[in-house]
């Protein structure tokens, strides 16, 4: 340790994590309530992806330009008009920003003199032998937790080095709402960004070299692409990325349907996934093994191929969620405190895309269920046979169960619905216990409301529900 200055008891730790979001305050405050002494060490602001440039401040943005659509939401109805516009892009901007700031203050800064044992480090960590160096300092321990999250991946196209572009954090601070705008990339961010751009008056193409959604349901997918279109976006699936530019405007060359095109727009939003934050954390030095996306490789105890060494989050390049980094991180400190006895679980994880309509999912797809050798059933509902859409004159929608053939287990559950992130978790609850399908079509569900879809969706295996007459069955 040469390069490091002495150090004593107080540089001392049962615990070490460096980075500072939701994954490595979960993982602080679990050991911190067991009673064990925590150093977090933060090279970033405080509170991490979730808070500051991620969930929170795309999702009040989603929510507001969903209210952009309260026009097209009263045409659905016979004498009702309604109009929004937009009045102040920076006001936009503005408070969402104000809440950013009351969550990174309330969930996390407020929180650190909470926790006595706990003590929060300013500064960029290097992994050392015997714990971690911080601006030539070193603080000791052998168990360390690494939850440094991602950063958004550039993609490779000629000259993109060059020309100006956003990502999800920049793209939400623009000074001006934007009048054109070119999304490379129809994932998670793709999706909700291009949509929530648009309904605040932006002309937007949305590129992908697949499909919108690529790891959706097909029927998802295709049904989702319908509705971006509907509302004016332009979709362009299949699309080969040539080359690009600024020339007062930014101009990309592509190949869609067997011939180069060009397309010209003010601002370009790159949406191409994220990579792993692992450079400068001596990971080479100390023998740490990373997986081809960059990410950190851990165990199912969230521990890497060195012993006292562990990770969570987006580090470790799987299950890009908050609440998968938080609930890793918590495992990855219960098993350093007290031996790997904990066991990481996704099986039921649910998942949403907060596009309107949303898109939920859990468990397998058809695709995923068939290639593990999985004898499937399937049912696919339109949202049309859902009295609850059917009322809000909004049958936009549907939803898709797997089950395993051999028992009628459900194994996966797929919704495409303007309320289907609050659908979700019960199909989630199906699926953990270990519900039939049949079990699930027996079941007590509220008339009219969008979770009596899933009901609705499991008879479906079996029955054809047009047959049935309001709450029958």
């Amino acid at each position: 340790m040469s390069d490091c200055s002495a150090v004593g008891e107080e540089n001392s730790f049962d615990l070490i994590i460096v980075g500072a979001g939701s994954a490595g305050f979960s993982a602080a405050i679990t050991a911190a309530e067991l009673g064990k002494t925590v150093a977090v060490i933060g090279g970033g602001t405080i509170g991490g992806t979730c808070v500051n440039v991620g969930c929170v401040p795309s999702k009040t943005m989603i929510r507001a330009a969903d209210v952009m659509q309260a026009g097209a939401s009263a045409k659905r109805f016979n004498g009702i008009s309604a109009d929004a516009k937009l009045v102040s892009w920076a006001d936009v901007v503005a408070h969402k920003n104000e809440l950013v700031w009351e969550l990174r203050q309330a969930k996390y800064t407020d929180l650190l003199p909470q926790y006595e044992t706990l003590k929060y480090i300013e500064g960029m960590g290097k992994l050392v032998s015997g714990g971690v160096a911080v601006d030539g300092k070193l603080y000791i321990s052998n168990k360390i937790i690494i939850t440094t999250g991602s950063h958004s991946h550039l993609p490779l196209i000629q000259g993109i080095q060059n020309v100006p572009h956003l990502d999800s954090t920049s793209a939400l601070d623009l000074p001006d709402l934007p009048k054109s705008m070119i999304v490379i990339g129809a994932g998670v961010i793709g999706c909700e960004l291009g949509q929530m751009f648009a309904r605040m008056g932006t002309k937007v193409t949305l590129l992908c070299r697949s499909k919108v959604l690529p790891g959706a349901e097909p029927e998802i997918s295709e049904a989702l692409t319908g509705y971006l279109r509907d509302e004016g976006i332009q979709v362009h699936c299949g699309s080969v990325y040539e080359s690009i530019k600024a020339d007062g405007e930014i101009c990309l060359s592509y190949q869609y349907k067997g011939e180069v095109r060009q397309l010209r727009a003010e601002h370009i939003l790159l949406a191409t996934g994220r990579k792993a934050n692992t450079a400068g954390l001596g990971l080479k030095e100390i023998g740490v093994k990373l997986a081809k996306n960059g990410g950190i490789i851990v165990d199912d105890s969230m521990q890497s191929n060195i012993p006292g060494i562990y990770a969570a989050g987006d580090v470790t390049g799987r299950d890009e969620y908050v609440y998968m980094a938080a609930y890793g991180a918590k495992l990855a400190a219960q098993n350093a405190i007290n031996g790997n006895t904990k066991t990481y679980n996704n099986n039921t994880m649910p998942a949403v895309v907060f596009t309107d309509p949303n898109y939920a999912t859990v468990g397998l797809t058809e695709a995923q269920a068939r290639a593990k050798g999985i004898e499937v059933k399937t049912s696919t509902l339109d949202l049309k046979h859902v009295p609850r859409a059917l009322a809000a004159r909004d049958t936009r929608g549907l939803i898709k169960l797997i089950a395993d053939a051999r028992d009628g287990k459900l194994i996966g559950a797929h919704i495409l619905a303007p309320e289907g992130a609050d659908t979700i978790q019960t199909a989630a609850l199906a699926i953990k216990i270990g519900m039939t399908f049949n079990a699930l079509g027996e079941m007590i569900f509220p008339y009219l409301t969008t979770v009596e879809g899933l009901k609705l969706a499991a008879q479906t295996f079996d029955k054809d529900v047009t047959k049935l007459s309001c709450c029958a069955g």
